[in-house]
């Protein structure tokens, strides 16, 4: 069995790439190689900031020699009066086998010829000149680049390029106009620890001989060894480093051989809030900044970089990035500085010269529909006098330090500059907060918002985003989101579910929508259109987040939404947090089988309402069932069990205590099945029109008792 080398080496590729690069091969290398009948022991991925690598171990000299069955033409056009046609003729020839080779067989289509053609296995060298430059041009990233006077295109020019097949190179030529690259054997190591070209006797001796060279070439050893020494690293400056995921999967992708050096600033830069210097560090200049062991909250005055040159010049390096961080957080200082001149409210009016959406104005004008869409909800969740005012301030100065110097310089710290910024200019610590907590949760790993003053400002912001971008038509399709609309939809419904908030999502929407229509600004063609898509857009955010994230059954969160019932999904709107218990309670009922206790008689009794005329509304058997037509016993208990049943039903609605609805369809189940079963069992489609709609009546009622917990129609029974 053969080993395989592939390295392309490059010069220095953009971190993002390698990554991408080697995740895309992972998901095609086999696959290719399965297609051609060569499954390797092992396939090992490797890659630097100058060389993408694959090592395949466990291949055969050669592909296996197999039979191949081909289907060639209808054998009607094949054969004519038993003898071959120029069909048959031709497909023989392309297959390289006589007509007397051929066999006809029956298909569901027809007969068709066929034929058994014995394939020789081609040699894995064969095979792999081929399949190598398909693996390196069907890569696919940003800004590919072309080089020199060829057409080929990469992120980086290619310098070198190693095939080897044990210890032969496979011959293989890269030519890009005048630039020739052919396969070798000769690789590079280290640019500054180890200059010189390196020659590769064997592929199974690559990783060992680039380590040897001071290249790892393995990422995951990599980033590894760069946790680790800066871990050690900022012990030995008596603290604890902050280790960014995404920092350290970027700097594993800069080094070649990583050494951790520390570096030092002045301590007069530890008055920028911390988040300020570590965006500095970590953005600006890949450091990882150290924190004090015991206070998560603060910084010290020094950094761990992760260095690429030479391990004995780690003082000098040092120094080096210790300048250049002065600088960064010089800068920084006088940003911080110049910003807390002024109170924030002083940048409310400067947010007139920032469009928000060309069609819809400035981020000006979006404040103010902030601050009255916030008004709504603060409406309904029926806030104290003082609470509207701070939702109101909040709201007024939550998009403010857009227009500040820190955010123009790092972005990613809107709304923590201007929570700085607002306790600097004496606002209450609750709409500081709000104005930071306004934007959670920013992505899947951050916390929601722990104040209702955030909440609801952050649910007004969101509300006014769907509104302002459905409004001009642009609604989310397939993977294309570019307004994050579905993230926002997805927070303002986990916001609510977490806080339990009794926000009424239906009436919302209708208002903001009407105030839309009201804005001379802003033009809806439709507004009756527009709340059917706003609403048809969040009904989908509920099902995929109680399906996917709550893990609810699929025909759970179909019953407590209704199959095209618009009266499910209307409540559901109404009452957020009505619909997420009523999808964990029957999830809970299915899992201790109390669901099935039930279900089968409600199941019954609904399909046969259908064809009644009852509305989906009434409840009290004694409105509309009229004991004078009953003919059987088995009638009396139905109408009997229906009424017993009716207290506990109003106190599910009242109290959403569903419990007490399901044990008294748990009871009336029994009832309902001597109704359908029993030794005096009724026929429900009677030929007499007043008793047939009195037993329709019966089992709507039973049905409508059911539906103030969910559509049983939508359930699957397990």
């Amino acid at each position: 069995m053969a080993t395989f080398l592939l390295e392309v080496g490059t010069e220095e590729l953009p971190a993002s790439f390698v990554s991408e690069a080697l995740r895309q091969w992972e998901a095609r290398i086999a696959p290719d190689l399965k297609e051609n009948f060569l499954e390797p022991a092992a396939i090992q991925l490797y890659g630097t900031p100058r060389r993408l690598a694959l090592l395949v171990e466990g291949l055969p000299d050669r592909q296996p020699d197999r039979q191949e069955e081909v289907k060639g033409p209808p054998a009607q056009a094949a054969f004519k009066d038993g003898k071959p046609t120029k069909a048959a003729e031709g497909f023989a020839r392309s297959r390289g086998v006589e007509v007397s080779a051929l066999e006809v067989r029956q298909t569901d289509k027809g007969d068709f010829v066929f034929v058994n053609q014995a394939i020789h296995g081609r040699p894995t060298a064969e095979i792999l000149t081929e399949l190598v430059p398909q693996w390196i041009f069907g890569l696919e990233g940003k800004r590919f680049m072309r080089w020199g006077d060829g057409d080929l295109r990469f992120p980086r020019p290619i310098r070198w390029l190693v095939t080897l097949l044990d210890d032969a190179v496979l011959p293989l030529t890269l030519e890009n106009g005048s630039e020739i690259c052919t396969s070798d054997r000769i690789s590079a190591g280290h640019r500054v620890l180890h200059p010189a070209e390196i020659s590769l006797t064997h592929a199974q001796e690559y990783v060992d001989t680039l380590r040897n060279a001071f290249v790892e070439v393995d990422s995951a050893l990599r980033k590894q060894r760069i946790q680790e020494q800066t871990e050690a690293a900022a012990r030995s400056a008596q603290g604890v480093a902050v280790i960014s995921p995404d920092l350290l999967n970027e700097v594993t992708n800069l080094v070649e051989w990583p050494t951790a050096v520390v570096g030092r600033f002045d301590p007069e830069f530890l008055e920028l809030p911390p988040e300020v210097a570590m965006m500095e560090m970590e953005s600006h200049q890949r450091y990882f900044p150290v924190r004090p062991a015991a206070d998560a909250n603060t910084l010290l005055p020094c950094f761990v970089t992760i260095s690429n040159g030479d391990p004995a010049k780690a003082d000098l390096i040092a120094e080096g990035n210790g300048r250049v961080i002065r600088a960064r957080l010089s800068d920084g200082k006088f940003f911080f500085d110049a910003d807390r001149s002024q109170p924030l409210e002083a940048f409310v009016d400067k947010l007139e010269t920032v469009t928000f959406e060309e069609r819809l104005g400035s981020v000006r004008a979006k404040v103010r529909r902030i601050g009255a869409i916030a008004a709504h909800v603060a409406d309904q969740l029926q806030l104290a006098q003082s609470d509207q005012e701070a939702v109101q301030r909040a709201a007024l100065l939550c998009k403010a330090d857009l227009v500040t110097q820190m955010v123009g310089e790092f972005p990613e710290l809107q709304g923590v500059m201007g929570q700085k910024y607002a306790l600097h200019a004496g606002e209450p610590e609750a709409v500081a907060n709000a104005i930071f907590e306004h934007y959670l949760p920013r992505g899947a790993e951050d916390d929601l918002p722990q104040s209702l003053i955030g909440q609801i400002v952050g649910i007004a912001d969101r509300i006014d985003t769907l509104v302002s971008i459905f409004s001009l038509g642009m609604l989310p399709t397939g993977s294309s989101d570019p307004f994050a609309l579905r993230r926002a939809a997805n927070a303002i419904l986990n916001v609510t579910w977490a806080a339990n908030l009794p926000l009424n999502l239906h009436q919302l929407l209708k208002t903001v929508v009407q105030d839309f229509v009201a804005d001379p600004a802003i033009q809806i063609a439709d507004a009756a259109t527009l709340e059917n898509q706003l609403s048809d857009f969040f009904l989908a955010r509920v099902r995929s987040l109680l399906q996917d994230d709550r893990q609810i059954d699929y025909d759970l969160v179909n019953a407590v939404l209704g199959d095209n019932d618009p009266d499910y999904a209307e409540r559901a709107l109404i009452d957020l947090l009505d619909v997420r218990d009523r999808a964990q309670f029957l999830q809970s009922i299915r899992q201790d089988g109390t669901l099935d206790q039930v279900y089968e008689t409600v199941n019954r009794a609904s399909r046969l309402a259908a064809q009644g005329s009852l509305d989906t509304q009434s409840l009290d058997a004694a409105t509309v069932i009229d004991p004078q037509a009953f003919q059987q016993p088995s009638e009396a208990a139905f109408f009997e069990a229906l009424q017993d049943l009716l207290p506990q039903t109003q106190a599910a609605q009242a109290q959403r205590d569903y419990r007490k609805l399901i044990t008294g369809l748990a009871a009336a189940a029994p009832v309902v099945s001597r109704f359908f079963d029993g030794p005096d069992s009724v026929l429900v489609m009677a030929e007499e029109a007043t008793v047939r709609r009195n037993r329709l009546n019966l089992l709507s009622l039973l049905r409508n008792h059911a539906r103030v917990l969910a559509d049983f129609g939508a359930i699957v029974k397990g």
